[in-house]
């Protein structure tokens, strides 16, 4: 299931539910219908920065532990793997990230589920 997140300050962000639970439970918001209003924009985006940048520190011990991996597996050293590039929380987090900064600037409530 898709949830879409809309402002008058910023463009639709569309993401899975299973994308956008982990971001709207760390703001204590349901997840089928909900709003950041104006007054709690800065704190939303405080706590999504922080979440954002812990998320980053720990993308490139993970990145290690896959090549590792990847390279030196049971069969020994596998050159002729394809390269695993996931998709971070913070890649998928951001578009919401600025979405809310816009909203924050020009005072505008984040909604979804309506």
């Amino acid at each position: 299931m898709l949830v879409t997140f809309k402002s008058k300050a910023a463009a639709d962000v569309v993401m899975y539910e299973s994308h956008a639970k982990p971001i709207l439970d760390m703001l204590h918001k349901d997840i089928k219908i909900g709003v950041i209003t104006a007054a709690e924009n800065a704190n939303a985006q405080a706590l999504l920065e922080k979440q954002i940048v812990n998320s980053k520190a720990h993308e490139a011990a993970e990145a290690l532990e896959r090549d590792v991996h990847a390279h030196h597996n049971g069969n020994g050293d596998d050159h002729k793997h394809e390269k695993i590039e996931p998709v971070t929380f913070s890649a998928r987090a951001y578009p919401l990230l600025e979405m809310l900064r816009a909203a924050g600037e020009s005072k505008h409530d984040v909604i979804w589920g309506v």
